[in-house]
């Protein structure tokens, strides 16, 4: 699943502390028995379900009714039993159980069912003991409400242009929700198969995981769709749809049926998607060297949805902007984006739906191996979109959460649905993917392609865990695995000598991946490895970088970390296995200045003590294309980042910054971005408009020539092109005369046509922000909005009206997208983050946050990525204790059920704290710096 983000190490829920009540057969310690909803003991006290009785295949049939809101089923389940038992515990969330039937070879007997809904548990009570080594069968009738949120089996409707609204329904099980919709055994480790009947009207179509085999005739004239059985897989991916879509469809060069399905009015933006999926899945099944295992694999664009996309097995599911492309409306950054979430979901039906985690405590191995190889197929199979210039930025992103001390391991316990929505965030997906791409820098990319796929051939159709990756990283050129490998990989294997692969790191012992891997993986955090030069020697050490006063907490980390590193002397890259606290290096000669961690390819962040920053800001400043723009950018990355930790001045990180004038690479340009706005927004929501607008004047000033020279045109590359969208909408935002002349020129233009006038792509935000400044502008953009088909046009739209500085206009978007009727529930948080950030929205985006908070958990769920990127989203520019104090009070008056415990509240205390320390250290520092720099620009120009 596509998500957007972090806890203290083991937040294992203890289901029920210890106490006097009654025993439990079965378990030594006393406890409290939990109580059935009819007020008998529920004969089991554990959110995890017994491993006595696994399914191995679900017969589900399902009514939805798409007027009443309602469906009701029918699931036999096949079941095979490890320990003679009379009780049979499973989930179900919020349903109506009846007719519960026990199918065994003695008869058909009827089962007593107890519901326990604190853990979403029935358990179905034998009245004699199933007997170990033997299957039985069960029935279950159930019936629900549709869901009315974005999970579970739920309603999504849309609007034709006509302005008939049209209903649907669709499914989203990721980590928990599939007990909502049948009776199951919702853990990802209970793999079975299923075989699915859905029962529809006419007019509607069903699709599923598994091609349809035939349509039966029912009386009343309802049809009854069958599909093929499914492969063994776990229930969080199934998946079923009733809708009027249409689809439109290819073969792969594998011969397996690629099919896009989306509203009738939208099929005509589906031809870019459909070839993506051809030309991914065809890459996927040569690079795994494993047939995709389904006959089909369709792509449906849903209407209403919350996260990214949905890796469901055959077939995936995606927001429209995520699916939906237009060649003549749609950008160079809506391609990369469309690409990118094709690519993640289909990398995911061999990580994830061919190979599962064990359980959610190791959800990075399908996350963030799905994440890396949206980055590993772009790059070969669409090396035009560039990708590679966009992965660092994960990186960047997955550290913001994890220099906090309320970060989590990558493989971290979890217990409770909401524990397991949490896992779903930059540390599973980016840093997951970043240790992925340190790791196969680190073994080489040819001896990493041969360990996953001997993972994935060795666990086909199971679940594992950490180590199970590691383990097959090891020894890659072992004889049990050659025999069966590939022409490329004996090759490789013959090939290697012992100087090359993992060898040139370090010389001893055998390599360990995984004594390497675990200090990645199973403590949170990164390092911050500190390089001192004097004269040939190079003295190394490593700490937990970690924004807080408390040092304690940085105490007690120790990483294997590959070092990379390039010095003036030779463009050779040259590799360090740094084991130990503190190490020292001899260079060949003394050199002007060295680089560590080359490319950024290494998960950790570089400190440059002594003179070092010094040297780095002269080369910058003198032949900044020495380096790399993956270099750049870090550079650039961690000196402003060393500045809140109080190991790097202000005044170094901005010395540093003055050589950005000279910028042109994508990469490194908005990572200056990155670092730059952040300093005067947090001054926009303090009283300090004379200093806020000298640093907004500054990068202005920094980055003019840049922005002159771009043309208000669709020319060049992807990153080009995504360059100049975000330079010229930077430059309009900031009131630059020349952006904001052209833009309301071109706004007038277009307004004056109604809209007709064909406006280059690239520039519609630019020109869509400054025609949103009016009332008037911000009407006509809406009504377009409102009419448009184009999914991607919306989007933009949709942006540039919530920075518009109009409040009332903000306010009624805002509550215009709670209600759903014309601006979608799914955007409500995008809109929500967006009025926040706007200098005249932010006091209203936190009042109306505090005021729906109820309404947006049951809505968006307790604990998913999308509550947390709110939370973090209105509150992480803030810098006043009163602010905090305000924050605080807040969410320390919610109650554990409405989100008191959520790790995000943890982050958002924790950013607030460090922007207080951050402008109480540095912003005499900073008036300083600029008065200085005015004055010598002053003089300069005399």
């Amino acid at each position: 699943m596509l998500a957007a983000p972090v806890v203290l190490l083991l937040l294992l829920l203890v289901a029920f502390p210890p106490s006097s009540g009654a025993q439990l057969p079965g378990h030594g310690q006393a406890k409290d028995v939990p109580i059935a909803t009819n007020g008998q003991p529920f004969p089991w006290d554990r959110m995890r379900l017994p491993k006595t009785i696994s399914p191995f295949h679900y017969d589900l049939t399902i009514h939805p009714n798409l007027t009443t809101l309602h469906f009701t089923g029918v699931v036999r389940i096949q079941l095979d039993v490890h320990e003679d038992t009379s009780i049979i515990v499973l989930h179900a969330k919020q349903m109506q159980i009846s007719n519960v039937w026990l199918l065994a070879p003695e008869g058909v007997r009827p089962l007593q069912v107890l519901e326990y809904p604190r853990f979403h548990q029935l358990a179905l009570l034998s009245d004699s003991v199933l007997t170990k080594g033997r299957r039985y069968e069960v029935q279950l009738g159930f019936a629900a409400n549709l869901s009315d949120s974005f999970h579970g089996f739920y309603k999504s409707s849309y609007r034709t242009s006509r302005g008939e609204v049209r209903v649907m329904a669709s499914t989203q099980f990721e980590a928990t929700f599939a007990r909502g919709a049948f009776p199951c055994f919702d853990e990802p480790a209970f793999k079975a198969k299923f075989t699915i009947r859905i029962v529809r009207e006419p007019r509607h179509i069903t699709i599923s995981n598994m091609p349809k085999v035939k349509t039966v005739e029912l009386p009343g004239g309802l049809l009854e769709d069958h599909f093929d059985t499914t492969v063994k897989m776990s229930t969080y991916l199934v998946a079923y749809i009733v809708s009027d879509f249409l689809s439109v469809s290819k073969t792969t060069r594998h011969g397996v049926q690629i099919s896009v399905y989306a509203v009738a009015e939208k099929i005509n933006q589906t031809a870019f998607a459909l070839d993506a999926a051809v030309k991914l899945l065809d890459f996927y099944e040569d690079y795994f060297d494993i047939p995709y295992p389904l006959p089909k694999q369709d792509l449906a664009a849903i209407p209403d949805f919350q996260s990214g996309a949905m890796e469901n097995w055959g077939l995936t599911t995606y927001r429209e902007t995520g699916l939906l492309f237009d060649p003549d409306k749609s950008s160079a950054s809506d391609k990369l984006g469309i690409t990118k979430v094709i690519a993640h979901e289909l990398a995911h039906q061999w990580f994830g739906n061919l190979v599962t985690m064990e359980w959610w405590n190791d959800l990075w191995l399908n996350e963030g191996f799905a994440k890396f190889m949206e980055f590993i197929s772009l790059d070969i199979t669409y090396p035009e979109l560039q990708v590679d210039d966009f992965f660092l930025g994960k990186c960047f992103e997955a550290m913001e959460v994890d220099s906090l001390s309320s970060s989590h391991p990558v493989s971290t316990p979890v217990e409770n649905p909401t524990q397991i929505q949490e896992m779903f965030d930059d540390v599973s997906y980016d840093k997951g993917a970043c240790i992925l791409n340190m790791l196969r820098d680190f073994l080489t990319p040819e001896a990493f392609e041969i360990g996953i796929i001997r993972y994935l051939k060795r666990y086909s159709y199971q679940n594992t865990v950490n180590s199970h990756l590691w383990e097959s990283l090891t020894n890659i050129c072992s004889s049990d695995d050659l025999d069966e490998g590939r022409m490329k990989h004996k090759e490789f294997c013959s090939q290697r000598d012992l100087q090359s692969g993992a060898s040139k790191w370090y010389s001893g012992d055998e390599l360990d991946v995984r004594a390497i891997m675990d200090t990645w993986t199973l403590q949170e955090g990164f390092p911050l490895v500190t390089v001192e030069v004097r004269g040939r020697e190079v003295r190394l050490s490593q700490e937990r970088y970690l924004k807080t006063d408390d040092y304690s907490l940085t105490e007690g980390f120790l990483w294997q970390i590959p070092l990379t590193y390039m010095t003036s002397a030779s463009n050779t890259i040259h590799r360090f296995l740094l084991k130990t606290k503190t190490d020292v290096l001899y260079l060949p000669e003394e050199v002007d200045w060295v680089k560590f961690n080359v490319d950024m390819s290494g998960y950790y962040m570089v400190h440059y003590a002594g003179e070092g920053w010094n040297s780095i800001t002269k080369l910058l400043q003198h032949n900044h294309t020495a380096l790399s723009s993956n270099d750049r950018a870090s550079l650039i990355h961690n000196v402003f980042q060393l500045v809140s930790t109080k190991k790097v001045r202000l005044d170094t990180a901005l010395e540093l910054s003055l050589y950005l004038s000279k910028e042109t690479e994508i990469m490194a340009v908005t990572q200056g971005f990155g670092e730059l706005v952040p300093l005067y927004k947090l001054m926009e929501k303090r009283d300090m408009a004379a200093l806020e607008n000298q640093m907004k004047d500054y990068i202005v000033d920094l980055f003019r020539e840049l922005i002159d020279r771009q043309e208000w045109t669709d020319s060049g590359s992807v990153s080009e092109r995504m360059l100049r969208s975000y330079l010229l909408l930077f430059g309009c935002v900031r009131n630059y005369a020349p952006c904001v002349t052209k833009a309301t020129q071109l706004f007038n233009s277009w307004r004056d046509s109604d809209g007709t006038m064909s406006l280059p792509v690239d520039i519609t935000m630019a020109v869509f922000v400054i025609g949103a400044r009016t009332p008037e502008g911000w009407d006509f953009l809406f009504e377009k909005y409102r009419r448009s088909m184009q999914m991607s046009v919306k989007s933009r739209m949709k942006t540039a009206m919530a920075v518009s500085p109009l409040q009332d206009k903000l306010q009624w978007m805002m509550e215009q997208s709670l209600h759903g009727e014309v601006m979608k529930t799914q955007d409500l948080p995008d809109v929500i983050v967006s009025v926040s950030k706007n200098p005249r929205g932010y006091k209203l985006a936190w009042d109306f946050f505090r005021a729906n908070w109820h309404t947006l958990i049951k809505k968006f769920d307790l604990g998913s990525s999308t509550i947390s990127y709110m939370v973090t989203g209105v509150t992480n520019q803030y810098s006043t204790r009163e602010m905090l104090d305000e924050v605080i009070g807040f969410f320390g008056s919610l109650t554990e059920e409405s989100g008191s415990e959520m790790r995000c509240i943890r982050q958002t205390y924790e950013t607030i704290e460090d922007n207080i320390r951050w402008m109480d250290t540095n912003l005499p520092l900073l008036q300083a710096w600029l008065d200085k720099r005015s004055h010598r620009a002053v003089h300069e120009d005399l």
